[in-house]
């Protein structure tokens, strides 16, 4: 049974910073690629970041997160982690782990002062 397990979210002042993480487990996790998606309030999903955690590990970034949020896999561990940094309040939201066929319940963060 796959399973997808974020963790990290909370409460942080525009321009902190979190570091989101995700717990992969029931496949194997050296192929394919994995997908940080957030849902803002009152909006629809948002691919922010994703990763090839096959070989080369390529990385994509919306233009709303790029140069601030960098996403890496830990194959050995079986992990994606998610840095973000300089918050704004527009980064608010449930952010998700997910390899599209499989998602987590999602991690919130809140960006206010």
């Amino acid at each position: 049974q796959v399973q997808l397990v974020e963790s990290g979210g909370g409460l942080v002042q525009p321009g902190g910073s979190l570091r989101l993480s995700c717990s992969a487990s029931g496949f194997t996790f050296n192929t394919g690629w994995m997908y940080w998606v957030r849902q803002a309030p009152g909006k629809g999903l948002e691919c922010v970041a994703s990763i090839n955690i096959g070989r080369g590990g390529s990385e994509y970034y919306s233009d709303s997160v790029k140069r601030r949020f960098t996403v890496s896999s830990d194959n050995a561990k079986n992990t994606v982690t998610l840095q973000m940094n300089r918050l704004n309040a527009e980064d608010t939201g449930l952010y998700y782990c997910t390899r599209m066929s499989d998602w987590g319940k999602g991690t919130p963060v809140t960006i206010s002062a």
